[in-house]
């Protein structure tokens, strides 16, 4: 049951990572290229296309742990596994147990920030855009990361009770 619930929520999650990161930084690739047209064809720039660019950076830093945590790709020093292969374990869980209070602090920080943006209705200088959809982010990347985190701490709890079971 628990994990047909973190299978669907698997799916939901890619599907949400894969389509906004291919579509934020495909606008902002066009925008960027427009603006370096212009800029270079007809000595013209466009302001908002740096901003634009700038916030597809944050978004896509942001949701991309998520997308990073689902593949296993979280820089990590592993010296120390290399050296003494049985602490695995151990440490995988201690890095995930990490990442799950990071996870935790980033929803409850990244709240507060955003709820102070409502309060301030700060925009940014040239589009305009409510700050708050930007502070939006941080909650949004703690929930998801520590879904991300769970489905991993599942999958290696299942590899290990397997690999148990067929010894």
């Amino acid at each position: 049951m628990f994990g047909k619930v973190l299978d669907f929520l698997d799916k939901i999650l890619s599907f949400f990572e894969e389509w906004t990161l291919f579509v934020t930084v495909f606008v902002a690739l066009i925008a960027l290229f427009a603006n370096v047209v212009l800029r270079y064809g007809f000595n013209y720039s466009l302001a908002w296309s740096e901003e634009l660019v700038r916030e597809v950076i944050i978004y896509t830093t942001f949701i991309g742990c998520s997308a990073a945590i689902k593949n296993r790709s979280m820089i990590k020093i592993d010296a120390l596994v290399q050296l003494v292969p049985k602490l695995k374990i151990p440490l995988s869980f201690f890095s995930n147990l990490v990442v799950l209070i990071f996870a935790v602090m980033m929803v409850y920080f990244g709240w507060k920030m955003a709820a102070l943006q409502v309060q301030t209705n700060q925009k940014t200088i040239i589009m305009q855009i409510p700050l708050v959809y930007l502070y939006a982010i941080l909650p949004l990347m703690g929930v998801m990361m520590f879904i991300r985190t769970i489905q991993i701490l599942y999958a290696d709890f299942m590899e290990q009770r397997a690999a148990k079971s067929t010894q």
